[in-house]
């Protein structure tokens, strides 16, 4: 198997997988908050679509000033490429009132399918001002592109978040 280590806030890539260690996580988000600063775009609030864009929400709030941080849960994934026909919204649902000017952006780990990012944004968009997505990556095959994206790969990404089982074994949401 090969295996290279590339320097700076890159991540370590296989020919299988790529994985984001925690080392790497706070420079990625960085770049990615920086990349959305450079552009101009300033959200009124962010929105994690939990759990994968819990972390990357946080800290793109810290990093771009922005206190107003919302959940979204969404089950898609079941485990390692394992996954349900579509997503579904758990609750509870954010209502988002009084937010028709507001800017929001959408942060996630990973945009690949894009089925969870597309119903998250159709969820926001008659609702809000303007939606944003950033995402720490982006696969090829998304059905949505995001605004976005500190890097792009085609691989299977281990999050550090999600690379070791749980301790403790759930049911999932959907199953029940």
């Amino acid at each position: 198997m090969r295996r290279r280590r590339l320097i700076g806030t890159l991540p370590v890539v296989t020919d299988q997988r790529e994985n984001l260690s925690w080392a790497d996580v706070g420079p990625a988000t960085r770049a990615l908050a920086q990349t959305i600063n450079d552009d101009g775009f300033q959200p009124d609030l962010i929105l994690a679509i939990a759990r994968g864009g819990l972390i990357v929400a946080a800290s793109l709030g810290y990093a771009l000033g922005v206190k107003n941080t919302w959940t979204m849960n969404v089950e898609f994934y079941t485990g390692v490429d394992e996954r349900l026909d579509l997503p579904i919204i758990l609750p509870p649902v954010p209502e988002l009132v009084d937010l028709e000017d507001a800017a929001v952006l959408i942060a996630d780990d990973v945009a690949d399918t894009g089925a969870t990012l597309a119903l998250v944004k159709e969820f926001c968009g008659p609702r809000v001002g303007e939606v944003r997505i950033a995402t720490l990556y982006e696969k090829p095959q998304s059905t949505v592109k995001c605004d976005y994206v500190w890097r792009r790969t085609d691989r299977w990404i281990e999050f550090p978040w999600s690379a070791e089982p749980s301790l403790t074994p759930r049911k999932h949401a959907a199953s029940s």
